[in-house]
């Protein structure tokens, strides 16, 4: 198979500059936002790639990068689907706060095991397994038909979202997905056997470093 599915990380938001746990919270992006969308879309461009079918979340910075995208790219008009499926992970009770706020009510033990455990999660909130048991299926039932049948496929969602797509993709153990960051607009870039095994994955990333992924 040829044809191609790409995932991209929303650009820097608001909350993200300040350090703020997001989760399904609904800031836009900042100007650097902007920007890494705007460049997410022309090296996405110069791979030559061009998409059939868009999926992105009910979240506007999520949706606002993928916009910015498929505008870079132009040619003809990509049909976009928007699911709560794949909106962030809850924060519950830390949406809203900063890490050192966080830390100074609850601990740091206490908020380090909610942030990087996988089946732990907030007063309130997601863990990574929760946020993985509505993302996978959603995937199998709306976004893969659309690989399988030999189409361009973009998803524009949040690092916690795409990491529970990447855990089934790749076949990651709940160890390893945690170890996996994702970069802001540096798009994901896979391509599979028939049988839905991936073949090839690269990431195009920018030469500039990660963040913490708070959403």
């Amino acid at each position: 198979m040829t044809n191609k599915l790409v995932l991209v990380r929303h650009g820097e938001s608001e909350w993200n500059k300040k350090n703020i746990f997001t989760g399904i919270r609904n800031p836009d992006l900042t100007d650097k936002g902007l920007i890494e969308a705007v460049w997410a879309g022309r090296v996405l461009k110069a791979e030559g790639l061009h998409f059939d079918i868009a999926f992105t979340s009910k979240l506007k910075r999520a949706q606002h990068t993928l916009d910015i995208i498929l505008g870079e790219i132009g040619g003809a008009a990509t049909d976009v689907i928007e699911d709560a499926a794949l909106n962030e992970r809850d924060y519950g009770e830390l949406s809203g706060l900063n890490k050192d706020q966080a830390r100074e009510r609850w601990g740091e033990e206490q908020v380090l095991a909610w942030r990087r455990s996988f089946d732990t999660p907030p007063p309130g909130g997601e863990s990574l397994k929760d946020t993985a048991a509505r993302v996978q299926p959603y995937y199998l039932e709306n976004i893969w038909p659309h690989v399988a049948a030999g189409r361009n496929v973009i998803v524009s969602a949040h690092g916690n979202s795409l990491r529970a797509l990447i855990m089934y993709l790749e076949k990651l153990t709940p160890e390893q997905i945690l170890d996996r960051e994702l970069a802001t607009a540096a798009p994901q870039v896979y391509r599979f056997t028939p049988a839905g095994d991936v073949a090839e994955h690269r990431e195009l990333v920018r030469s500039e470093g990660r963040d913490s992924g708070m959403g």
